[in-house]
């Protein structure tokens, strides 16, 4: 789904240092959903393309349906909007990430 594109194309394109984009890809680090929107900016594609599954069609439970319907929903907002959104997932993530860190420092400590 690359768009014919390199990945220094991509990063350059999306304003991204190749080794942050290269976790990305890995798995190694989970981006935020602004970084996602600038990838996805930067391969002309939709931030729910990322998603999408195109090498293999596979059936999609209900829950996982209905939050692709809701980020296609969201591509359709105002700029202003969507950004708002967006922020507050980040904030959400970053929370749940906050949370899952300190647990593991407790567990070490004990």
């Amino acid at each position: 789904m690359t768009k014919g594109l390199s990945q220094k194309e991509v990063t350059i394109n999306a304003g991204l240092d190749t080794a942050q984009y290269s976790r990305i890809e890995n798995g190694k680090t989970d981006p935020s959903v602004t970084t996602l929107e600038r990838i996805a900016k930067a391969m002309n594609v939709s931030l729910a393309d990322l998603f999408a599954d195109t090498k293999e069609l596979r059936e999609i439970n209900s829950f996982d349906r209905s939050i692709m319907d809701k980020v296609i929903l969201v591509e359709t907002l105002p700029d202003d909007e969507r950004k708002t959104i967006y922020t507050m997932l980040d904030a959400f993530v970053g929370k749940k990430k906050l949370k899952d860190a300190l647990s593991n420092v407790l567990q070490d400590v004990n």
